[in-house]
This record gives structure tokens, sequence and C-alpha cells, in this order.
């Protein structure tokens, strides 16, 4: 894990990410990467999307966006996505990816970044919570908001 770096999504990188693998479980809390690529779309401007690439290997995916007029708060700076593939969870790949947003978010000016996320054995938020998440409300449908200071 000591060749981590970020690239841009491309038509290059798209099917690798598309193909990342989940462990066991970890399914019910993601949607497919391609719905959120898609989601993203409508505002290129706004959407920040990169694949974490060990050395050649695509290990990881990151989608972000940052909208200081999004009408809702925790939709001003918010992390959409996290896929690490299964094989390469627990090695650091995460937290690289998340390093890289935060670093990002404060190049927008941005003073923090928010998650939504369900909560559930398997789920995302154990990691969310490692890496300095905490949880600040909960969507009209029971997901945690959980918010980071940059």
């Amino acid at each position: 894990m000591a060749d981590l770096r970020l690239v841009e999504l491309s038509a290059a990188t798209i099917v690798a990410v598309n193909n990342l693998s989940l462990k066991p479980g970890q399914e019910q809390f993601l949607a497919p990467v391609s719905y959120g690529i898609a989601a993203t779309v409508m505002n290129p401007s706004t959407s920040w999307q990169r694949v974490v690439l060990d050395g050649d290997e695509v290990v990881g995916f990151v989608s972000a966006n940052f909208d200081s007029e999004a009408p809702e708060e925790h939709f001003r700076s918010v992390l959409w996505r996290i896929n690490v593939d299964a094989d390469d969870q627990g090695r650091g790949v995460g937290s690289f990816a998340l390093g890289q947003l935060l670093e990002e978010a404060r190049r927008r000016g941005m003073d923090h970044v928010d998650v939504i996320y369900e909560p559930g054995v398997g789920g995302p938020e154990a990691f969310f919570q490692r890496v300095g998440f905490e949880p600040v409300d909960e969507t009209e449908y029971g997901e945690v908001i959980a918010r980071v200071r940059v």
C-alpha cells in the first residue's frame, strides 16, 4: 500500500471501479457504483470523483459533492460514497481516500464533510467513527448524518 494515489474517474478506470468487490453483507449498504456516478453527472462543477490506485491496480473509489448553495446543510459538503475492494479493506486505502477528500474540502473552503449512512452490522459505521466522523443528526428515513471537521 505504499504506492497509493488518486486519479480522476475516467473511461479507463470506470469498469474496474464498477467491479470492486465487497465483503459478504456489505452490498445491503451500498447502491451500485454506476448509480452514484450517474447522480453526479448532473453538476460536474460540484462533484468530486476519484479512483484510488495502488500502483496501477484500482483498489478504491471515493465520490463527494461540494455545493455551498445546496438547500440542506448536510448536502453542502458531503461524502457520497467510498468503496474499497474487499481484498484491500483494512490496509489504509479508505483512510487514504478520506484524507485526500478532506484536503479537497479544505481547498474548496469547506469546514466540514458530512456522510449519510445506514447503521447496521457489517456496515460503514465503524469505519466512519474510526476516522473521526461523529453523528450529528438523522434523516427522515432513520439514516445517520455524521460529520468530521476539516
